[in-house]
C-alpha cells in the first residue's frame, strides 16, 4: 500500500505544493513548527533517507537547499533546520523548519494552527 507521501504526489490527498521536480516533491507540513515547515520527500517510495541511493540523496539535499534559500528570505529567521525525524510516515523526508533558536524546532512543543488561505499564501510565496 502507498504511503500518505506517495498519495499526495499522486495527487490523491491534497497538499501546500511547495516545490517539485521529476525526483522530488516539496510541501508544507500540516501540523506546522512555524510558518513555512516544509517537508521534502523523493517520490520514489524508500522508508529510510539513508536507504536511497547516493544519486538520490545528493539531488534530495540539493532540491532541499533551494527551498530553504526561499523559506529564509520568505520567513527572514536566522537560519531553517534541516531535520530528518519521524517513524510515523515509512518514507523518507526532511523537514525544513524556519527558526531563530534551538527552541524552534522542539517538535514537543504545540503547532501553529493556520487557516487553508494562510497555508495557501505561505505555499504561493514559497513557490516564487
Amino acid at each position: 500500500m502507498a504511503t500518505i507521501f506517495s498519495r499526495i504526489v499522486a495527487g490523491e490527498i491534497p497538499s501546500y505544493k511547495v516545490a517539485e521536480d521529476d525526483r522530488f516533491y516539496a510541501f508544507l507540513d500540516i501540523n506546522p513548527l512555524a510558518k513555512g515547515h516544509t517537508l521534502v520527500i523523493p517520490k520514489q517510495e524508500v522508508d529510510y533517507l539513508y536507504d536511497l541511493d547516493d544519486e538520490t540523496l545528493q539531488g534530495m539535499i540539493l532540491f532541499a537547499k533551494q527551498i530553504a534559500q526561499k523559506i529564509k528570505a520568505f520567513s527572514g529567521c536566522k537560519r531553517v533546520a534541516t531535520v530528518v525525524l519521524g517513524l510515523e510516515v515509512p518514507h523518507a523526508h526532511i523537514h525544513l523548519i524556519p527558526m531563530n533558536s534551538e527552541k524552534d524546532v522542539d517538535f514537543s512543543r504545540e503547532k501553529l494552527i493556520l487557516t487553508p488561505e494562510e497555508f495557501a499564501e505561505i505555499a504561493s510565496a514559497l513557490r516564487e
